[in-house]
């Protein structure tokens, strides 16, 4: 049985369950390239993912997801939020099955998570222009569960953790990144949401950071008038245009290849090639 019909088995008694949009599996697919036999650990991981996710959609009050009506949008967000505790409370009884070392590393993930979310949530209220803030933002909210992930299979492996902790906290930053990216870049069709949501919720996301970092104190104040604004077509093809004028996008896709290089140089002792491949279609989606 492979890791999403063990995570579906799990939560099968619940209706609402069945209409949450789960994406490709990432966190599962890497513990599973790690150890094949970690089957269960890659569905426990993925039950905490969904978790956040849930959590997630109703502090940014979603309507969508992955292009489809959202839990919270669907029932209610006191719904959404108890689905969520549901799941979390399920993966963290099975993941004591793991042994205390997997145990603690995931759990680790999902505090420094949590921390993650509160921070993206303080950083939204005003335009955050410090990359450092942003860059641990990020590492808390996304890359430390993937980070997790490849630690927690490697110890079932009996391999040293430290390589593939090293490979996940990178390949979550460039995931992220592109992520950021394609909020400015995709149509709404293709993101499933308005593109640029991300800076109408007010997140000030790298590519924004960089961007007021080189335009002049005009331009600065033309794109701080729009900030947390619901941009029309002619506002969004000026910020696309000065994203193209100043370099931006190459410079955030130069970083996520960094991230992706350091990566695979953590992991290349273990000669495991599709962690390789995988990491390069983290920043091969399109730009």
């Amino acid at each position: 049985m492979k890791f999403f019909e063990i995570l579906d088995e799990m939560f099968s008694e619940f209706e609402e369950y069945k209409d949450i949009q789960k994406g490709k599996g990432i966190r599962g697919r890497l513990i599973t390239i790690i150890n094949p036999n970690a089957q269960k650990l890659a569905a426990v991981v993925e039950a905490i993912h969904l978790a956040s996710l849930l959590h997630d959609d109703v502090i940014d009050e979603a309507d969508l997801r992955r292009g489809v009506e959202s839990i919270n949008a669907k029932y209610g967000e006191h719904t959404a939020v108890m689905l969520g505790d549901i799941v979390y409370s399920r993966a963290f009884y099975e993941l004591i099955d793991f042994g205390s070392e997997i145990a603690k590393i995931v759990s680790n993930a999902v505090y420094l998570l949590s921390q993650g979310e509160l921070e993206d949530v303080r950083l939204s209220k005003n335009i955050n222009l410090d990359k450092d803030k942003y860059m641990q933002m990020i590492y808390k909210k996304t890359a430390s569960l993937i980070e997790a992930a490849c630690g927690g299979a490697a110890v079932s492996r009996g391999f040293e953790k430290e390589p593939f902790m090293k490979y996940g906290k990178n390949i979550g930053l460039a995931f992220q990144i592109i992520d950021d990216m394609l909020d400015i870049t995709q149509d709404e069709k293709t993101l499933g949401k308005p593109s640029m949501h991300d800076f109408y919720e007010g997140k000030t996301t790298l590519p924004f950071i960089y961007l007021f970092e080189a335009m002049s104190e005009e331009e600065k104040e033309k794109l701080k008038s729009l900030y947390k604004k619901k941009l029309n077509k002619e506002e969004k093809e000026w910020i696309k245009s000065r994203m193209q004028k100043y370099g931006v996008l190459e410079k955030c896709y130069n970083e996520a290849e960094k991230l992706i290089e350091n990566a695979k140089e953590a992991i290349k002792p273990f000669s495991l090639y599709e962690l390789e491949i995988l990491a390069d279609k983290v920043v091969n989606r399109k730009k």
